[in-house]
């Protein structure tokens, strides 16, 4: 069977705590004494090197001053900012490829269509323009009077 003994702290060996009457220990008087400024002891005493941090170090010095749920948080936020901006990206991707392709294969074949008429309505315009320039040189004569008559 194990037995348990008390051990008792030399501190408290020395100077025995008061006790109250519901066995509740008092803090002392001696307790003020222990207090020291730290403020002038961190600014005199410092061993630390401000000056060769960069600006990372400092920033990830300060991560344990954000309380765990509000890390989450941002860590959800930005990876939920992240995977949109990542899928709007590859659907953009996406729906251009599909345009340019789309603009070659029925782009390309109507607008050679479209020039290959309006070729044909220019050489109808020509034509158009000799015979009237031809009716101004001999007026009322026809085509087939032309081809019957003899050149010279």
């Amino acid at each position: 069977m194990v037995q348990l003994t008390e051990v008792e702290d030399e501190h408290y060996a020395q100077e025995k705590p008061q006790v109250t009457k519901n066995n509740v220990l008092l803090a002392s008087d001696d307790e003020d004494e222990d207090y020291t400024d730290t403020e002038s002891e961190i600014s005199e005493d410092s061993d630390v090197e401000l000056d060769g941090e960069t600006m990372y170090e400092r920033l990830s010095a300060l991560k344990d001053i954000i309380p765990p749920s509000a890390r989450r948080q941002f860590n959800s936020t930005v990876s939920a900012v992240t995977s949109f901006t990542k899928s709007s990206l590859m659907f953009s991707g996406r729906a251009l490829w599909v345009i340019s392709t789309s603009a070659f294969l029925v782009g390309i074949p109507f607008a050679l269509a479209y020039a290959e008429e309006e070729q044909y309505v220019q050489m109808e315009r020509e034509q158009g323009m000799i015979k009237g320039a031809n009716e101004m040189l001999a007026p009322g004569v026809t085509e087939e009077q032309k081809q019957a008559q003899p050149t010279l």
